[in-house]
């Protein structure tokens, strides 16, 4: 990197932008000065977009952002916009889509050109500096596209009037046909197991990315539709991830795909929002099949994770880790023969060699690197009987590359905090405390939502709504308002209510939903924006539909809204998610792989859901005793409730005359009430 150069991203937040804060490149920020300066000297604009700990950003940064002669072409004929797409996944949404429409794939970094306007005509990914390997060189298709501004102005300005016209067009969702029923649960359930690889577990061939939202549909189609191999193929998958390489065998947390079809060889960086997501996984198998424990133990290894290395020491949760150290993908967490062969005993060596099946050769090489390193190799579990001494020895062992590897220079910690992803890891803390019962668990819960109120939350005045803003870092947030922060932070706080039932987690559920539906909802047609209303800087509103890596904000606004409508009997809450699953009926009958999350909200509004009221104190531990019960069988389509606070009428009606009781309800019918946890389970059950 040059120090010579400093450009206008030194003065952002965003940990991505300051990474190329001394390219030679002249970067703007995506704002309205960058666009102006565009149109008054009427350049195309160079979008490039990605985020701080993704591999290939750093190889085409290094080969070609760091290059004085690109720097300079650039400067003279482009305007260079940098965006963060974890801060702006709503501008990210929209030239993605334009790139996987008109090239057939995508991915970061995404490399887009766009008319002064913001309207794209040409696009693409990773691209090398000089043309190699049959992809054309960046510095080519700079002068190719310079040339054509020149000299085919108006071509470019009309092609990218009607690729914009398109684009809106593509995004735009069809209208609802046919009824939703449990039909077309069944339907998706029997083309997720089409898909399921019986050799390695998951889904699809590699890469491979866990993309939790599938198993998790299917172990409710499972519990639905009686189905125990649907089950057996989660628990494998499961499995298969937690011995693979994908999963930090030494630190707990899970990489962000493999890239083989065995989950041996990982992308290194960990993300956030997969963390949560297989948190809560491996919380659902461990109430499938509980028998040893292995799944909670996973669990409690990537939320240990969570605190250790990615909190901030206010509560809130940093955002990933990089693939990257010293220049080396993988480095940091793979190891010789040689050097454990150094650092452990003979015994424990043995152990590990054999536990860990490590070879002299190797099982990883980092090709994007010029000068890779040899013989490394990536921990996973290639022999796992072990005998009571020998799983002595693989613990001492562990212990010993762990301290060792803490010495290691760390990959690069992306401490931005973002409201979405803290809401989904948010939902995993509370629902780890109350599952297993952990107090660390609430507590990390607990400080997390106030850092989110203290630095993020806005509450609402005299008139109008909260406002809750999306990205926090180095004492300052951002002002842009995504349906991904509200929905995924109210999706978390629901969860944190259920698991405690303290009145005032219910109260600020209840004000992001108000907000949510203020700012976001379609009233009109069903649905919701993926950004808000009258945002100057995007050439279109998407409602954004795909569950992949992570669920989408419509689904998970649907599912949060139909569990708070149940708590709080308000149909506010219900009748919006309801037109949403209508909205996008025509995605969950053709094509439901691709919105697994909204199955999880369809399967839970299909019937009316089971809910358990806790009446009395919330803190006393015969009440404690009843959440924890309540939350130790795997019902999914349940809700979780105390009779105090703003919870449905209904509710608040029923008696603790002498002491904490659990009533069972359906409607407005219940069972009798009981204050034996077995029999909350077994109600449940």
């Amino acid at each position: 990197m040059s120090v010579r150069h400093t450009n206008e991203l030194a003065r952002e937040k965003s940990p991505y932008l300051l990474q190329h804060a001394h390219n030679p490149v002249d970067w703007h920020a995506w704002n309205a000065a960058a666009f102006a300066r565009a149109r008054a000297e009427n350049k195309p604009i160079f979008l490039s977009i990605g985020y701080s700990t993704c591999h290939w950003c750093h190889v085409m940064e290094r080969e070609t952002f760091e290059s004085e002669v690109i720097g300079n072409y650039l400067r003279d004929h482009f305007i260079s916009i940098k965006v963060d797409r974890e801060e702006r996944p709503d501008v990210d949404k929209i030239y993605m889509t334009f790139v996987q429409s008109t090239t057939g794939s995508g991915g970061w970094p995404l490399t887009v050109f766009l008319t002064p306007e913001l309207k794209p005509f040409f696009g693409g990914t990773y691209f090398p500096p000089e043309s190699r390997h049959g992809r054309p060189g960046f510095r080519q298709i700079l002068e190719q596209i310079h040339e054509v501004w020149q000299t085919r102005h108006g071509e470019v300005m009309d092609s990218a009037a009607e690729m914009a016209a398109r684009l809106e067009l593509a995004t735009q969702t069809v209208a609802a046909s046919g009824p939703l029923t449990a039909e077309l649960l069944r339907h998706a359930g029997l083309g997720f197991k089409r898909m399921f690889d019986p050799e390695n577990g998951g889904f699809g061939d590699a890469p491979k990315f866990p993309q939790p939202s599938i198993p998790s549909a299917l172990l409710r189609y499972g519990r639905r539709f009686q189905d125990e191999e649907a089950w057996r193929m989660v628990l494998a998958t499961c499995d298969h991830m937690a011995a693979g390489g994908i999963n930090d065998q030494l630190g707990g947390g899970f990489s962000r795909y493999a890239v083989d079809a065995e989950w041996l060889v990982p992308h290194f960086e960990k993300m956030l929002y997969d963390n949560a997501q297989l948190a809560q996984l491996y919380l659902d198998a461990h109430l499938i099949s509980p028998q040893n424990g292995k799944h909670a133990a996973v669990a409690r290894e990537i939320l240990d994770y969570v605190l250790r290395d990615m909190t901030h020491p206010d509560g809130g949760f940093y955002s990933a880790e990089d693939a990257d150290s010293e220049g080396h993908e993988g480095k940091f967490y793979c190891w010789t023969r040689t050097e454990l062969a150094q650092l452990l005993s003979p015994e424990e060596f043995k152990v590990a060699d054999r536990y860990f099946g490590l070879t002299d050769q190797g099982n990883f090489t980092d090709h994007s690197h010029p000068a890779p390193l040899p013989q490394q190799n990536v921990l996973s579990v290639v022999a796992p009987a072990l005998t009571a001494a020998e799983r002595e020895l693989l613990a001492a062992a562990k212990a010993k590359m762990l301290a060792a590897r803490a010495r290691r220079i760390r990959p690069h910690l992306d401490d931005k905090i973002l409201t979405s992803w803290n809401g989904l890891m948010l939902g995993a803390f509370a629902r780890a405390y109350a599952v297993l019962g952990e107090e660390k668990y609430r507590r990390a819960a607990e400080r997390n939502v106030a850092f989110i109120q203290a630095k993020l939350w806005q509450p609402p005045g005299v008139t109008g709504t909260g406002t809750l803003f999306h990205r926090w870092r180095d004492g300052e947030h951002d002002h842009v308002q995504l349906l991904e922060a509200y929905a995924f932070q109210l999706a978390g706080v629901v969860e944190l209510y259920e698991a405690t039932l303290e009145p005032a987690h219910l109260e600020f559920a209840i004000a992001l939903a108000e907000a949510l539906l203020e700012k976001f909802f379609d009233p009109e047609h069903g649905g919701f924006w993926q950004s808000g209303g009258g945002a100057s800087d995007l050439i279109m509103r998407v409602k954004d539909d795909y569950d992949g890596a992570e669920p989408s904000g419509n689904s998970v606004a649907t599912l949060a809204l139909l569990k708070l409508a149940a708590i709080t009997g308000r149909d506010k809450f219900r009748f919006p998610a309801n037109a949403t699953l209508e909205h996008f009926a025509v995605r969950l009958t053709k094509v439901p792989q691709a919105v697994p999350f909204l199955l999880h909200s369809l399967d839970f509004w299909l019937n009316e859901p089971r809910r358990v009221v806790i009446a009395g104190d919330p803190a006393a531990p015969a009440a404690q005793a009843l959440i924890r019960a309540a939350h130790s069988v795997y019902q999914p389509n349940k809700v979780v409730l105390g009779n105090r606070g703003l919870v449905e009428p209904f509710a608040q009606t029923l008696p603790a005359p002498a002491g904490p009781m659990a009533y069972l309800c359906t409607g407005t019918a219940c069972q009798p009430p009981t204050s034996d946890p077995a029999t909350v389970a077994a109600g449940l059950a």
